[in-house]
């Protein structure tokens, strides 16, 4: 059997394209090194994730958004209020997140900035545990056919002008394309020769359960230190950063001893630990590779960029790649569209993950324990409860300013399409979910509906006027949700026209 898609990888990204390319009638073949999915660190407090506005608008659009919030509240003694106990929930104002431990507030946040968003469904952040989305994910999966063969990860391949041939423990799987998944120290990407640059590490994190001889030794909350930071919750809960170039990093086991001693060093002598319950680590390197594409393989999540989790910014970054990717694949497969659509990806995402890595290079440069930089945080820490400030900075966490660059046009083109909501009460996430576009025609223009006949089995035609249409007469919108042509006044045809054929392609006869 030769597949449409074999994915290496079965975290979320992997999972969530495997979902978007089932959608789209799609053979996908999943392989995953891991025969075991569940692990401690994917569960509370370490496996506690944010989802972004674009991941949000993205689960919506494909009708996981309920059953996520129901699976995390199912999951959560909390009852879903997973940052109930957090350090940074005991303020007398409401956080609204935080840019190098560095928080703004949601009085400071000006959302008439936005004039292109709408109240919807989604809120600007939600907090899940990754075992919970990825048994979501996995679950959605399976309903809809995808095959997960766990305990075969890929190990080489060979890739041809006209398919790939996929080794995974012991046997070979053949598909026309390949999407490595696989994380950071991706298999694909070194088997495939991905040039892979960035930025080298400055620190070690760790991320420890313990046990203390004085739980209370240490005060809860953020703390930044004349030899690096930490942040505790009680009784045992630590997360710290030690600026030694990374060099702790998977180099040796992570002891009690060791993780003493770390701890001693940022926070003082007299801090005693009993026990070592769960530990990890990671690094702030920051590498993106230079090409998501070559031939008929592709890179998507950690494979294709890494950097330091501070802000929870990878997971989101990967799942953009997901919803990017996966219906531009699938019109690519079914010959829907020219080869060049595939270019569009890179085109669109890598920009997104350059910035993502500066992102979090930002904020590394505001952790170092100098005095310089403890000068320059007081700057930020002022700015940031500006007006402005703050604005600023909740467009950039939330995900608010995400914009592609599809060319001239309306300020709406490239952004995440308002959900507007209809005069019968259809909301915009629920026509997305069959993974076709979306022509909103508000007036009920006969030339829009001629040239919606054009891609009956890709585009939904709709014709009804909405309760805040913004001022818009006309939207087309691609299937992950985004703008690809808007018009203010009497459409023009061909500008429509041009837009449907870039994104959908040529009318078949």
């Amino acid at each position: 059997m030769i597949y449409d898609v074999v994915i290496a990888g079965a975290g979320p990204v992997g999972l969530f394209l495997s979902c978007e390319l089932r959608l789209a009638g799609l053979s996908v073949l999943v392989l995953e090194q891991a025969e075991d999915p569940s692990s401690p660190l994917k569960r509370l407090p370490f496996g506690m994730r944010g989802l972004s506005v674009p991941t949000l608008e993205a689960f919506d659009r494909r009708g996981l958004l309920d059953e996520l919030v129901a699976a995390q509240r199912a999951s959560d003694p909390s009852g879903g209020n997973t940052t109930a106990t957090a350090h940074w929930m005991q303020q007398a104002r409401r956080p609204a997140g935080h840019f190098a431990g560095i928080q703004f507030y949601f009085d400071k946040v000006d959302t008439s900035r936005w004039p292109y968003r709408l109240p919807g469904p989604v809120g600007t952040t939600m907090m899940v545990a990754m075992e919970t989305l990825e048994q979501t994910l996995t679950a959605r999966a399976v309903a809809m056919g995808v095959e997960i063969k766990r305990g075969r990860g890929v190990e080489d391949f060979d890739a041809s002008d006209d398919e790939v041939t996929v080794s995974a423990g012991g046997k070979t799987f053949r598909a026309r394309w390949l999407v490595g998944c696989d994380g950071g120290r991706s298999t694909v990407r070194k088997a495939g020769g991905f040039a892979f640059v960035g930025t080298p590490p400055e620190l070690t994190g760790y991320s420890v359960d313990v046990e203390m001889a004085d739980p209370d030794i240490l005060r809860p909350g953020r703390h930044y230190t004349p030899t690096g930071m930490y942040t505790y919750a009680r009784p045992g809960t630590i997360a710290m950063v030690d600026f030694d170039g990374g060099a702790f990093h998977r180099s040796q086991p992570v002891t009690r001893e060791h993780v003493q001693a770390v701890l001693r060093h940022i926070t003082g002598p007299d801090v005693t630990l009993t026990a070592l319950k769960l530990a990890t680590t990671w690094t702030d390197r920051a590498y993106q590779a230079a090409a998501y594409r070559k031939g008929r393989v592709l890179l998507a999540g950690d494979a294709a960029h890494t950097h330091s989790p501070l802000g929870g910014q990878g997971l989101n970054l990967g799942l953009g790649d997901a919803m990017n990717l996966g219906w531009k694949l699938a019109a690519t497969i079914r010959g829907d569209a020219p080869i060049d659509l595939i270019d569009s990806y890179q085109h669109e995402r890598h920009p997104a993950g350059a910035q993502i890595l500066d992102w979090s290079r930002a904020q590394i440069a505001l952790m170092r324990p100098t005095e310089s930089t403890r000068a320059l945080e007081a700057v930020i820490r002022d700015l940031i409860d500006t007006r402005d400030g703050a604005t600023y900075f909740a467009e950039h966490v939330w995900g608010v300013s995400q914009r592609y660059d599809l060319g001239d046009g309306h300020p709406l083109v490239g952004r995440s399409v308002p959900d507007f909501e209809l005069i019968d009460g259809t909301k915009i996430g629920a026509l997305l979910r069959t993974g076709r576009g979306l022509l909103l025609d508000f007036d009920a223009h006969s030339s829009l509906q001629a040239l919606a006949s054009g891609w009956p089995d890709r585009i939904i035609y709709v014709t009804s006027d909405a309760k805040d249409r913004l001022g818009l007469s006309a939207v087309l919108v691609r299937p992950d949700g985004f703008v690809a042509w808007a018009s203010e006044d009497t459409p023009d045809r061909d500008e429509a026209a041009q837009a449907a054929t870039r994104w959908f392609g040529a009318i078949k006869s």
